[in-house]
């Protein structure tokens, strides 16, 4: 097995690379010089961040997830590996690191628990001390699962039955933002349009076909939803035998088709290829295709379907791990909490644009109080300010060079792979010395504007 190393520019601008503390000089009236003089250390910290290697994952060369993990900690690749995820944030199943003075590493959640005044007032009193988000970049080159993530009360119920499975209580809304051509599985097409492809029809029971054949324009989606639930289950409860049946027709009227394939038929052939007889070849049917461009984004709330097929992406949710599969995976099925879970909604997902803050920083708001996404593209030689917000932030380098700067005189080099903790109340502003792409990620603007209960 072959090590790759990628090369870190300009090393030897790095003072701090193995020192995660920066000392900055910050403002502050209402502590003693002491106190001022510990604060100014906290205010950014460099992490050390954590890989995850599926077997959907890229292989290093083509791998984004590959080269960040590689600069972020100057380890070894390993060319054989796929590399699937970066975790920032303070996850049991892939935390991320500090390095203190003398090269002691902490993790970060351990590190806020000493120094909870970082988070501010606000969220420290909501999340009891730990960062209510999970920032990742994704680079998918096989489908991985189609899943759904738990409410709250059932990731609670689903932690308490299974903790080998469902490491957490919480639940785990998410957005992708594509940062290459990014496709997925998400939501429920129109149920007729489903019963349009003779493999369906073949699974579905008779008694559920003349529900659906009794559809009609008028009716509301209440109405289609019980329906909608008891076909779905049909497909993913039925035997393995029969499925394998299935599939194999499918594959092989596909491949005799003398027509143009539609756009889901030729998905549907890629993932029979990589998950040959799996009933998520067929399930992929009742779900929409979707197609993101670079900087466009895709919400996912609770209990929704959806599944990644392709594509790299920056991916932020609640701070949770949780996930029911039923298809298109090796790991763990659940497929009768999936259907039971599920809201059965149908229709076209919304894609987010994101909203401009400024020429530079596009922000992404998903309908939940843990997080949002802010998008920098820095042109060379430009500043972009990001204000000071009431919690904390992580930035990413995924492009370019530039400089960080707080509200102290000095200034720090950041380049690709950095991953940098900011504590609540802190000023930054960039400086781009090459194109410079970033991300930032916290707690959604919109929990600072809710009132106390």
């Amino acid at each position: 097995m072959k090590a790759i190393f990628f090369n870190r520019i300009h090393v030897h601008h790095r003072p701090y690379l193995y020192h995660g503390i920066i000392i900055l000089k910050v403002q502050n009236h209402h502590h003693n010089k002491n106190d001022s003089d510990e604060k100014k250390k906290k205010v950014v910290q460099r992490l050390h961040c954590c890989v995850k290697k599926y077997e959907w994952g890229r292989a290093w060369r083509d791998s984004l997830v590959a080269k960040l993990f590689c600069m972020n900690s100057e380890s070894q690749l390993e060319e054989d590996e796929p590399y699937a995820e970066l975790w920032m944030g303070t996850h049991v199943s892939g935390p991320s690191s500090i390095a203190l003075e003398g090269c002691e590493r902490v993790t970060l959640k351990s590190w806020l628990l000493q120094n909870p005044n970082v988070l501010g007032e606000k969220v420290l009193e909501k999340w009891d001390g730990d960062l209510p988000f999970l920032f990742k970049v994704l680079s998918v080159d096989k489908a991985l699962s189609i899943q759904a993530h738990p409410d709250k009360e059932l990731a609670k119920n689903l932690h308490k039955l299974h903790p080998n499975i469902y490491k957490d209580e919480n639940h785990k809304p998410e957005m992708a933002l594509a940062v290459t051509q990014f496709e997925a599985l998400c939501g429920f097409v129109t149920l007729k349009v489903v019963l349009t492809v003779p493999e369906v029809l073949e699974l579905v029971g008779a008694e559920n076909v003349n529900l659906v054949l009794q559809i009609t324009d008028e009716d509301g989606e209440e109405k289609v939803k019980p329906i909608l639930k008891a076909t779905f289950i049909d497909i993913m409860s039925e035997s393995k035998e029969r499925v394998i049946g299935v599939v194999n027709r499918l594959r092989s009227r596909l491949h005799k088709e003398m027509r143009q394939l539609t756009v889901k038929e030729q998905l549907v052939k890629r993932l029979e290829k990589q998950y040959p007889s799996d009933v998520g070849v067929i399930a992929a049917f009742f779900l929409n295709h979707v197609k993101l461009s670079p900087s466009e984004a895709l919400f996912l709330g609770p209990n929704e379907p959806h599944a990644y097929i392709y594509g790299e992406c920056i991916e932020c949710m609640a701070t949770s791990d949780n996930v029911v599969r039923a298809g298109l995976t090796s790991k763990h099925r659940d497929a009768q909490t999936l259907c039971s879970m599920l809201t059965y909604k149908q229709g076209f997902p919304e894609i987010l644009g994101g909203v401009a803050i400024n020429p530079y920083v596009n922000r992404y708001i998903p309908p939940f109080e843990e997080f949002e996404i802010d998008s920098c593209v820095l042109p060379q030689g430009e500043t972009v300010l990001f204000p000071a917000v009431l919690g904390p932030s992580i930035f990413l380098v995924i492009v370019g060079e530039g400089v960080m700067n707080t509200e102290s005189p000095k200034g720090y080099q950041i380049t690709e792979g950095d991953v940098l903790f900011v504590a609540t109340n802190t000023k930054i502003s960039v400086s781009s010395t090459s194109q410079l792409h970033l991300f930032r990620t916290g707690v959604n603007t919109r929990f600072f504007q809710t009132p106390r209960a």
